[in-house]
């Protein structure tokens, strides 16, 4: 099979934090799968629909030289869904779907 993604894709397990506030706000936790400059693949506690409108905070860890921490705050849409099952390998975070990166800042903390 032939890879046809447009960018490379990184291999990180980094905590993340899916919130929302509107007219149906929602919070959830996860950690990331995978992440690329155009989205993020993630698991997490929280079942978002397809096509939905989502804003997520994914938590660096500090370096030895850093003085603060780091967050990468998202805007973005669920673009896949997969759930309604136990992940015997992660069961505190049943649901997997990716989300565009659509726009981001890099927050202190």
């Amino acid at each position: 099979m032939i890879e046809q993604r447009r960018a490379k894709r990184f291999e990180l397990r980094l905590p993340v934090e899916i919130v929302r506030t509107g007219p149906v706000p929602i919070s959830g936790h996860g950690e990331t799968r995978n992440v690329c400059s155009r989205g993020i693949l993630f698991a997490s506690d929280l079942k978002v629909d397809i096509g939905e409108s989502l804003e997520y905070v994914i938590a660096f860890p500090m370096g030895s030289q850093a003085r603060e921490s780091v967050a990468l705050h998202c805007l973005g849409k669920v673009l896949r869904f997969e759930g309604d099952f136990t992940r015997p390998e992660d069961p505190a975070h049943p649901f997997q779907m990716a989300a565009t990166i659509e726009r981001y800042e890099f927050v202190r903390q």
